[in-house]
Formats: C-alpha cells, structure tokens, sequence
C-alpha cells in the first residue's frame, strides 16, 4: 500500500485519539497533528477537576445515547462498536487503570489527568506520531485529491487524507462551509443559571441529593442533585437541564422561569399529609425551627419564610392558607432565571457539522472525500459525566480505523 500523509487538525481528545487509532490501525503511513497552541489536550486536562473524567459506566448503546441532547440517534451505531467499555480496556491495555464512582463518572485511579496526557503522548511517540504544536492552519483548500493546507508564515503542507478535530473553533466552519458543508449554528451547552434576583443567593454552598427542576416554557424538566450558589442555580441537574434546553435558552437569552421541587420523592397528597400530622403532633414547635423532609436546615428556614410563615409562628397557628404556601414552596419554587455562567473551565457548545452529511461508520464527509471528522466539531453534545470525552474516543476510534485505506 502506497504510505499516505494525515493530517490530524486538532490536538484535543477528539484529535489525539483520531491519531493514535490512525497510527495503530496504518502503522505504515504518515500521521501528522497540528495543535495550533503550545500545550496538546487542554481540555483532558481540566477535566473533572484535573482528574480528568475519562467516561461514563454505561455499557448499553440503547442506554448510553439517552446522555446525547444532540447526536443520540447518529451515536447508536458507533457505540455498538466502540463504547466506554472499549474504553475501559483500551487504557489498561495501556496500563491506565480506571475507576468508578458512585454517580457512575469514570477516573483515572491516580486521581490526576497528567495520567491520561502521559499515556496519550507515550503511545504517540511509540507510533512515530508527528505532532507539531503551535501550528495554526490558516486556510484549508482540496485540490486533485488532496488537501493544501496553508500554515501560518506562507508554509504549506500537502495530505492525502485531513481529519477535522478542531473544536468550536469558528474559523474551522468557514473552511467546512466552503468544502460544501452545513453548519448548525453554535450556542453554548452545559451552563449554570444566574439568578440575580434570587432570595436563595445568600444560602451559596448548600447542596440537596435530589431535585426536580423544570423550565415551563419549554416543557424541559430534569432530576438529580443541585447546588445553590452566590450567582444562582448549579449542580448536576441544572446542567442536564442547561444541555437539554440550551437552544431555547439560547432563543429567549436566558432570560425564563426555572421551577425547583426540593422533594421529588414526595406526592403532593403525602405532603399535605405530613404538613398536617406535624401540625397536629408539634403545634407547639416554631416551624423554621426544625427541618421536614431531609432538608438543610438553612434551606428549609428560608422556604417558611417565603411561605409568608413568621419566623416565631408555631405549628399549630398555621393557617390552611400558610400551609399550603408551604406546600407550594418545597414543591414549586419559582425563580427567574437572568442569564448563564461557564461550568468551571469546561467550555461545551451544541451546533457543529450536519450529521446527515457524514457516514457515521468511517466518520468521513458525505460531501467531500478525503475529509474526515470527530469530536465536538460536528453537532453532537452530551451532558457533564464523562459523555463528551466518549464521543471523542468514540468518533476519534472510527475515524482513525477507516482513514488510511
């Protein structure tokens, strides 16, 4: 077979791992990756708090999808080939070992993303990987089969085959809307919610296991824990809710209603019901005094005063209008939403390349030949957990076994 010249653009997950299957799967052509910074995987290694949240322990394809606000039916396919379990073996075969967690996140057992980076740039040096860094791209053209890519000061690099792992990077969709390309516009994904006119801002730090939180105007609704912070709403659930609604939000500013029930687990006829046994048997007790439900105490004194329950009140002078105040508030908690902030340093957008117009089992281009795809350039995104980096490996993985043919 004739030795190839790939170019991987791109030297983030999606990129490196396109690389390493490339190089491992044609070990006898040219495997180049251009990182237009100094520092290759910046995102690895931020991830999960420097530890790095390699992927998710879902072993069912079926299952696995349901993590993908975009992306979930075009992902059903490659995960029935390459999936967390892959992923799992692929780093011990490695010497990685991972770890799982209670929410089912998935760690290096060292605890440190330097783990992941080392493995990464080991194996590139034992597959004789050519990785360029500060090596920005500032044009792409196809011409008689190949690529000229355009580097910066007038150097140019000629390919046979060109992988795109370039992120959210905007001049990359230029490029791919001139190699015939439709780009869904990009918004932000997996964000926490401002609430600057909050009356929780001051309780910043309290967490609860188990809320269900629903933005009404979109009809978008989400389980699991949240965190209350000094600028609003955080935590797992929010952010699901974000990724699942991030268009919408989008479309509106960020600028809607976020309804918060503290008690998920909890009917509304059992609530009254223990609202009322409490009345009977501690009347009485103040009710800011002692908490119901499992909730911080903190918490549960600022849901009575909002319920418009003196702070002094007892049980037993509780109004049937008060108790159901209070009954709306530990279910229906209204707050308005005015504007999002970054997750940490994990920067997620939705939008990207059409789906339709790329063949999910090579990950090469419908609309251009030679040109090949992965990662968070094409409209896929998942909720925090790990399922972002799957689909890194995952379309990485089936770029890199079927680009040097």
């Amino acid at each position: 077979m004739t030795q190839l010249t790939i170019v991987i653009a791109g030297g983030g997950a999606a990129g490196f791992f396109a690389a390493l299957s490339t190089a491992h799967h044609f070990p006898q052509h040219r495997v180049i990756i251009l990182e237009k910074t100094r520092q290759p995987l910046a995102k690895v290694r931020i991830s999960g708090g420097g530890r790095c949240n390699v992927t998710h322990a879902c072993f069912d394809p079926a299952h696995l999808v349901k993590f993908y606000p975009r992306g979930h039916q075009a992902l059903r396919g490659p995960f029935t080939r390459f999936q967390p379990l892959n992923t799992i073996e692929w780093f011990e075969q490695r010497g990685v070992r991972l770890k799982t967690e209670e929410d089912g996140r998935m760690f290096p057992v060292t605890d440190d993303s330097q783990t992941i980076i080392d493995c990464f740039l080991n194996e590139a040096k034992k597959l004789h990987i050519d990785l360029q860094l500060e090596r920005g791209i500032q044009s792409i053209e196809r011409q008689n089969e190949q690529f000229i890519i355009r580097l910066s000061g007038e150097e140019t690099l000629l390919c046979d085959r060109l992988l795109l792992a370039t992120g959210s990077a905007p001049k990359t969709f230029t490029w791919l809307s001139s190699l015939g390309h439709t780009i869904v516009p990009l918004v932000p994904s997996l964000f926490t919610f401002n609430l600057p006119t909050s009356p929780l801002l001051d309780l910043a730090g309290i967490s609860v296991s188990n809320v269900h939180v629903k933005l009404p105007a979109f009809e978008l609704e989400q389980t699991g824990p949240l965190l209350l912070t000094h600028w609003g709403l955080s935590g797992p659930a929010v952010l699901k809710l974000s990724a699942w609604g991030a268009r919408e939000l989008h479309q509106v500013d960020y600028q809607t209603q976020v309804v918060v029930n503290w008690i998920p687990e909890w009917s509304e006829g059992d609530v009254k019901q223990q609202l009322l046994q409490v009345k009977r048997e501690a009347g009485g007790r103040q009710v800011s005094t002692e908490a119901l439900f499992e909730l911080p105490k903190q918490l549960w004194r600022r849901l009575v005063m909002l319920a418009q329950i003196e702070s002094e009140q007892k049980w037993a002078s509780l109004t049937q209008g008060q108790l159901h105040q209070l009954m709306m508030q530990l279910r229906m908690t209204s707050l308005d939403i005015q504007g999002k902030t970054t997750y940490k340093q994990e920067f997620v957008t939705c939008g990207g390349v059409s789906l339709d117009e790329v063949n999910f089992r090579t990950m090469e281009s419908r609309r251009c030949p030679g040109l090949y795809l992965a990662g968070e350039i094409l409209n896929i995104d998942g909720v925090t957990g790990g399922f972002n980096f799957q689909n890194a490996w995952t379309t990485g993985w089936l770029a890199g076994q079927a680009i040097g043919y």
